[in-house]
């Protein structure tokens, strides 16, 4: 296996912070940064004009590619969104605290990114889709319970005029385009934080480019000479008109989801206009990548294996890009396999802030800024786990606290809701271990599908050379395989005793 490079890096010498922030060091202090850390939604790594679609127009993050930081291996935690957003507030697999698909709650005894930010001095606040339990006030997983001191939230994604809470209040509805909705509130927050000379921590989470699609007419129109064989297939996905399931042409549906990414580009566009006029970018860290890969309704361009709910490249590798001009100040590309666990180690670092004292599954790719990272110094492991199946578990929160408020155009059940659900796990059993799941180093790709035994169907690719995982090699690197799945085993320990609560 190859050995990765690593060199340690003081805080000192990159981001000119001597030591850990207190919470009690004057909260305007120039070396602090400002951060927003902005999330797509079904986002594809493929579907970006940057990394050469042939027809999406994304021109601010083709710009921010350009002028900043393109991570050009950079994956989701997993294959579907709930997971990702808990590994992007935690540092940690999803696993670790029975997140495992959507629809499961965090737990209330994790430590997140944003109580790490507000520790450092932080006004925190997040906009748009949560999904990590309710959003309402009493829910003790929603925004404010995990840090953010303000919240205009949806318990899930949202499509045009959406219903958000503010602040845990009922659901009121905000008119307009939904990625401009959930930055115009951002702004307004921003524009707070800076009158009261506060450094601050801003999480937009967009509802787009999320089925079932809606856009406005200036954004279809982009898309409407789309070649007539482009999408020449039936898709299905959520009706606005009912919210039940629909079939329709693939091309069809495509032009309202490439409107949706356009909208949400141009979001992203009156953000950094405001950083700018306001004389905030410089020192603004700003952070856009995908929670999942594409899902099926979407598939047309993408040049990997498999789809959103795949551990497969085009289930978890997702277009990140990064801008931050007082420290990224020339353009770079980067081949360092990044993943969303490693923002809470990475702000970690920049804020001054010890990591918190418990299993962490992501690294801080400050060094990346700098060039200094050449290659990531731990695998990443990915795993869809689940509760288990026929057996009776007692729910981890009270069945009452996770029952949603903000509704949504996809019915489920006939309801317009969302409910959450999270478990105690008190054992480990040999079926915690099944489940799709992969171990990534620097050049191969462990991918394994069912239970722990040799049943399991394997596959080992060289990520490098076979991006679009075609060719397993591992009939000719044996050895190699059962090295990586060795570590794979002692990391899925890792995170089942977690699940059981032995990080609490």
């Amino acid at each position: 296996m190859i050995k990765p490079i690593y060199v340690n890096l003081l805080i000192l010498s990159l981001i000119g912070i001597g030591g850990c922030q207190s919470s009690n060091q004057t909260a305007s202090a120039p070396e602090l940064p400002n951060v927003i850390l902005l999330l797509g939604d079904d986002h594809g790594w493929d579907e970006v004009g940057y990394n050469g679609h042939p027809y999406i127009k994304t021109p601010v993050l083709d710009e921010m590619s350009y002028k900043g930081l393109r991570m050009d291996r950079f994956y989701s935690a997993s294959p579907v969104c709930s997971p990702t957003r808990g590994s992007i507030m935690t540092g940690r697999h999803p696993n670790r605290y029975g997140t495992f698909t959507p629809g499961h709650s965090i737990r209330p005894e994790e430590i997140t990114v944003a109580q790490v930010m507000k520790q450092a001095g932080y006004a925190t606040a997040h906009f748009g889709k949560w999904h990590l339990g309710p959003v309402k006030a009493s829910s003790p997983t929603n925004p404010g319970a995990m840090g953010f001191d303000e919240w205009v939230s949806h318990d899930n994604f949202f499509e045009m005029d959406p219903p958000l809470s503010i602040n845990g209040a009922d659901p009121v509805v905000f008119q307009g385009e939904g990625s401009k909705v959930v930055v115009d509130e951002a702004l307004k927050f921003i524009e707070k934080a800076k009158e009261n000379k506060q450094p601050f921590f801003v999480v937009i989470w967009y509802g787009s480019p999320h089925e079932p699609y809606s856009a406005l007419e200036e954004d279809l129109a982009l898309y409407e000479d789309l070649p007539a064989d482009f999408g020449d297939k039936m898709v299905k996905l959520t009706s606005n008109e009912t919210g039940g399931t629909v079939e329709r042409p693939q091309r069809d549906v495509l032009i309202e989801r490439f409107a949706e990414i356009t909208a949400m580009d141009r979001s992203i566009g009156q953000l950094r206009d405001y950083l700018a006029a306001e004389g905030l970018k410089n020192n603004t860290l700003l952070w856009y990548f995908g929670d999942n890969g594409t899902p099926q309704e979407g598939v047309a361009t993408l040049p990997f294996r498999g789809q959103k709910g795949n551990v497969y490249e085009g289930g978890i590798r997702v277009p990140s890009v990064l801008e931050w001009p007082n420290r990224i100040n020339y353009p770079q590309i980067s081949e360092v396999n990044g993943v969303s666990t490693d923002v809470l180690p990475t702000l970690c670092q920049i804020a001054g802030q010890p990591l918190p004292d418990r299993p962490i599954d992501g690294v801080s790719l400050v060094g990346v800024f700098n060039n200094i990272l050449i290659e990531r110094p731990t695998p990443i492991g990915f795993w869809n786990g689940s509760d288990r199946s026929g057996e009776e578990l007692i729910p981890y929160i009270e069945p009452e606290l996770q029952i949603g408020t903000t509704p949504l155009v996809k019915l489920m059940g006939g309801i317009a809701t969302r409910n959450f659900k999270n478990f105690h796990r008190t054992d480990i059993k040999e079926e915690d271990f099944a489940g799709p799941r992969a171990w990534l180093d620097n050049q191969y790709k462990l991918v394994i599908h069912g239970d722990k035994g040799p049943s399991a169907k394997r596959e080992l690719f060289d990520i490098l050379a076979d991006p679009e995982e075609q060719f397993n090699v591992i009939d000719k690197k044996p050895e190699l395989a059962i090295e990586m799945e060795a570590e794979m085993l002692a990391w899925q320990q890792s995170v089942l005793e977690s699940l059981t609560g032995g990080d609490y």
